[in-house]
């Protein structure tokens, strides 16, 4: 029998600063929105207690305010001593489960990817955001300065809390990263000119800290790899900034970000259209540059045999991931038990992110209806005291959550769906490019539901005697990189000269007519209407419904996903 253990490479342990990690999985930084008022609560807490009983090493925060400007109500203060109490109840959660956590420090200095501009925005010279065009504040040199010292300050109360180290973001468009880009620096004083001015602020600010609180404190730092944005950092400039920092080895690690506060946004998350790993290839170039320090892999990792990969090539030592770990908080752990089967997949919709940054709610997921449960990790349904016979019309995933749950309770579940295959409309995106990580979200649910004893009627359309015996900006950028000419305040006119490949179409405020020729395909998206033939016979026969997903009112994965859940824990 094999006794070699899964993935040995991507579970070694490896020391930090002194500080032992059970394993090389870090949870990278992600806006929950869990805190309020600026205070740690139990919903925070047990968002990162989760993931750290859930196998990962060191669980990196949200940005934490660690100067004295910082006051953003979801973001949790520690430049002053208002709540300590809820910062060591914090960090003492993770400690619990062998595992560390690191605040990271970040202020996003003049960059603004939400509606609208941004009054109280600072950065290093007056030029503007280029996605909302906001004017920053240039800091003066006293202002830098006090700035440091908030953050060594911050930093050594974190330290009496519990924490292990922080994370310094000077990445994705950031304040320090705006400091350091040519694009966005044109100061002539010592903070501006050549690449030790550009790169001043950050390592004046790692010495700072560093003095403050030891050497037995994680550093950690977040650096552009290519950001995507002319006149920038690319690849060239990164391996400069990249010396620069590492020169005095006064960091533990250095992770590379991509993209910016700029068009080159959605590289910060890359999703499903485009490779696994994206940026692992400069990942590796960029390692040359670093000084021997370890090197964290970013980007779209969501595999443990994929993990387990890099960090053998010797390509990374540590392997962060972001959204792996909200869709799955018991990742590592699964992996470590040679479960890599159960783990539910995150699908890259960046769902999570959109929830969070756009819509300003607590985070979500689309294929993790628990997340930040206190039963979140690895749950699986407790069983029913009374057994019953369950029907689930339909095989979306709505219908296959709320089945899986039904039967995993317990319950004698039969799932009927029309189609020979699972999915409905779901399977039909993952056909689309970029959409085939979603066949993962219903693999899962098919494979729980089996697992579970339910049984399946495919390929039959129920009636009610059967029953009686279930992120912008990257579209656009791929739409015109295909050259894809978009019309917009349009609409169809007449489809008759189809037959001929002509297509009539207007403008929706003036009438005014122009015509496509030789059009080979024409498709069309209209509203769903949701199929509910049969809930007034079943209601008619008395039978307890459910609706959910489509059959209740067509919205996205995540909508369905929560409510055929809910659905399967209420039967």
């Amino acid at each position: 029998m094999d006794s070699t253990p899964p993935y040995p490479s991507l579970l070694a342990p490896l020391t930090l600063a002194g500080h032992r990690l059970k394993n090389r999985v870090v949870h990278a930084s992600m806006t929950t929105r869990f805190g309020i008022d600026r205070h740690v609560t139990d919903k925070l807490v047990q968002y990162h207690a989760n993931r750290a009983r859930g196998g990962a090493a060191i669980l990196i925060t949200e940005p934490l305010s660690m100067a004295r400007h910082q006051n953003i109500d979801y973001k949790v203060r520690a430049y002053n001593d208002d709540d300590v109490d809820g910062l060591k109840r914090w960090a003492a959660a993770v400690r619990e489960h062998d595992s560390h956590l690191l605040g990271q420090i970040q202020d996003s200095g003049r960059g603004r990817h939400a509606a609208g501009r941004n009054p109280d925005a600072i950065g290093a010279s007056p030029l503007p955001d280029d996605i909302s065009w906001t004017m920053p504040h240039v800091l003066s040199i006293g202002e830098i300065e006090q700035m440091i010292a908030d953050f060594a300050q911050s930093s050594a109360r974190i330290q009496r809390c519990g924490f292990s180290g922080v994370e310094i973001s000077a990445g994705h468009g950031h304040l320090f990263h705006q400091f350091m880009s040519p694009r966005s620096n044109s100061r002539t004083d010592q903070y501006g000119g050549d690449w030790t001015n550009r790169t001043r602020f950050v390592t004046e600010m790692i010495a700072a800290i560093r003095a403050a609180c030891g050497a037995q404190f994680i550093i950690g730092i977040k650096l552009p790899g290519d950001d995507g944005a002319p006149g920038s950092i690319g690849p060239r400039e990164a391996a400069i900034v990249a010396q620069h920092i590492t020169a005095a080895r006064n960091v533990d690690y250095v992770c590379f970000a991509h993209g910016a506060h700029a068009r080159s946004l959605e590289l910060h998350v890359p999703d499903g259209n485009g490779p696994r790993a994206p940026y692992v290839p400069l990942m590796r170039e960029l390692r040359a540059s670093v000084n021997g320090v370890p090197v964290v892999a970013l980007g779209r990792i969501t595999d443990p045999a994929e993990a387990d990969a890099i960090v053998a090539r010797g390509d990374a030592e540590l392997i962060a991931m972001g959204r792996t770990l909200v869709c799955d908080p018991a990742w590592a752990a699964k992996a470590a038990q040679n479960r890599a089967h159960d783990i539910r997949y995150c699908v890259s919709c960046n769902a999570c992110w959109d929830t969070t940054s756009t819509n300003h709610m607590p985070i979500r997921c689309d294929n993790n209806p628990r997340v930040g449960l206190e039963d979140e990790v690895d749950w699986w349904p407790a069983p029913v005291k009374v057994r019953k016979r369950v029907v689930v019309v339909g095989t979306g995933v709505a219908g296959m959550e709320a089945a899986w749950i039904a039967a995993a309770r317990g319950h004698a579940v039969t799932v009927f769906g029309c189609s020979g295959e699972i999915g409905g409309k779901t399977r039909l995106r993952a056909l689309l490019p970029g959409g085939e990580a979603l066949s993962s979200v219903y693999d899962y649910q098919h494979a729980a539901a089996q697992r579970a004893g339910a049984q399946f009627e495919l390929g039959i359309t129920a009636n009610a005697q059967d029953v009686a015996m279930v992120t912008r900006q990257g579209i656009l950028r791929r739409l015109h990189e295909q050259r894809i000419g978009m019309v917009l305040h349009a609409e169809p006119c007449a489809l008759e000269g189809l037959e001929d490949g002509k297509l009539s179409y207007a403008n929706i405020y003036t009438g005014d007519r122009t015509e496509i020729t030789d059009v080979a395909f024409f498709a069309y998206s209209t509203p769903r209407a949701p199929r509910v033939e049969l809930v007034e016979p079943l209601r008619a026969a008395g039978l307890a419904l459910h609706l959910v997903g489509d059959c209740r009112v067509a919205r996205g994965v995540m909508a369905a996903t929560a409510e055929g859940h809910a659905a399967g824990n209420a039967v």
